[in-house]
């Protein structure tokens, strides 16, 4: 499969001439959705879901959770799929895996989130804002790198406990360039010992998996 990072939290997978969107935000590009025939959102806030970009996109089937799918009032019901942890599903000739149940804890005064996360082929997983520990091995992981809910060490604990031969930075929009680089560097120094590698894609560049 091929994946191709854009703007802070989306991703678009291929596999031959089939692809799938993950989180295309009101941060991101709209370019992705360009001949993607599935798009999962793994929650409700705006930099993983524009309502209005999925409008435009008609043809667009859409998983995502029960949250989610009460706020696509503009979007035809019957291309919207309420999915949960523990569901298997496929889409774009992607075998996809549900997994986690909630959004990390920005403040305990803010009601909590729902939040998936979604495996693909059980190798390349995405999990939205949270740090969800796939329940098998996988060769790919996003890694959040910026956000109001982690630090530094989060993330290398992720890529630490998950254990993927790849680790890609994702929700890596907040930073400018000088706090991002920091980050980037942290991270690949701290999780070089377990054999992960670790690399941030700038937007519209690519890695095979």
């Amino acid at each position: 499969m091929r994946v191709i990072k854009y703007t802070h939290a989306c991703v678009r997978v291929e596999k031959g001439d089939r692809a799938l969107v993950i989180d295309p935000g009101t941060f991101s590009e709209e370019e992705p959705l360009d001949g993607a025939e599935a798009v999962l959102i793994t929650h409700q806030h705006t930099d993983h879901l524009d309502t209005d970009k999925l409008a435009r996109h008609p043809d667009v089937q859409i998983w995502t959770n029960a949250a989610v799918a009460t706020l696509l009032q503009d979007v035809d019901p019957e291309r919207v799929h309420v999915v949960a942890n523990g569901d298997r599903f496929s889409a774009a000739g992607f075998d996809v895996s549900v997994l986690g149940e909630r959004h990390e804890v920005i403040h305990p005064d803010l009601p909590p989130v729902p939040n998936i996360g979604f495996l693909l082929d059980d190798s390349f997983f995405h999990p939205g804002d949270a740090f969800t520990v796939p329940d098998r091995p996988v060769r790919a992981l996003m890694v959040p790198t910026s956000a109001p809910w982690l630090r530094a060490a989060d993330s290398i604990n992720y890529i630490r406990t998950v254990r993927p031969e790849l680790a890609l930075s994702v929700h890596d929009g907040l930073y400018n360039d000088i706090g991002q680089g920091i980050v980037d560097s942290l991270i690949a120094s701290m999780t070089e010992s377990i054999e992960s590698t670790y690399r941030r894609l700038t937007p519209g560049t690519s890695v095979e998996i």
